[in-house]
């Protein structure tokens, strides 16, 4: 059984954890609050959270096989950076997009125009595999692909081939067939699936908070 670490504890966070815990994991759930958070996702009205504990970010990152980014994109750099030595060595699973928001709130520009979060990520953590995968699509997708009328894509970039294997078995485990995945190559392979977020908010605005993915279609 794979201990999961996801750092982010909020919808995309806690939906991962409670699909990852489902399928047999133990998932560790970091947040600046545990204790609030556990009280939270054991509520009867949240229903309970079998499988998944809670701790503080720094402790999930260090006591996690796999650590999977569900925070802020525009804040993951230096919150990731300051907890290099924690996650040394393991895969790290980024799911997050670094976008600057308009005045409703939704993605209006890139971070890192000319390169991506995952590059940069990368680049700061050089003892760590960074995965990029699962960025473009609305959170409920990434849990529950087949709900979609047209099969979404899971698209993965990653310098290392032994953890892309290893994230594209977790892909599986969220519901994801094999031939919904699309391994685009090294991690410099991002900066174009972290630029698809920017036509996200104009489908939402049109057509309101509807689950869909940014797919390859044949």
């Amino acid at each position: 059984m794979t201990s999961i670490g996801i750092l982010g504890a909020g919808r995309v966070g806690a939906n991962l954890a409670g699909k990852l815990a489902s399928s047999g994991h133990h998932v560790i759930l970091g947040s600046r609050s545990p204790k609030e958070q556990r009280e939270r996702m054991t509520a009867p009205a949240e229903g309970t959270a079998p499988g998944v504990s809670f701790a503080d970010q720094r402790t999930t990152a260090r006591t996690a096989d796999i650590v999977i980014n569900a925070t802020p994109g525009d804040s993951t750099l230096d919150r990731l950076t300051d907890l290099r030595a924690e996650l040394a060595g393991k895969i790290l699973v980024d799911v997050s997009n670094a976008t600057i928001d308009t005045e409703d709130g939704l993605p209006g520009a890139l971070c890192y125009p000319g390169s991506s979060l995952a590059e940069r990520l990368q680049d700061a953590l050089p003892d760590t595999r960074v995965v990029k995968t699962l960025n473009t699509m609305l959170f409920m997708v990434m849990t529950a692909p087949e709900t979609l009328a047209t099969p979404p894509t899971a698209y993965v970039s990653g310098n290392d081939e032994h953890a892309k294997k290893t994230v594209t078995g977790l892909l599986g485990d969220l519901g994801w067939q094999p031939a919904w995945i699309e391994d685009l190559g090294d991690i410099t392979t991002a900066r174009a699936t972290e630029a698809m977020i920017l036509v996200v908010p104009h489908i939402l605005r049109r057509h309101g908070f509807q689950p869909f993915a940014v797919s390859l279609a044949r």
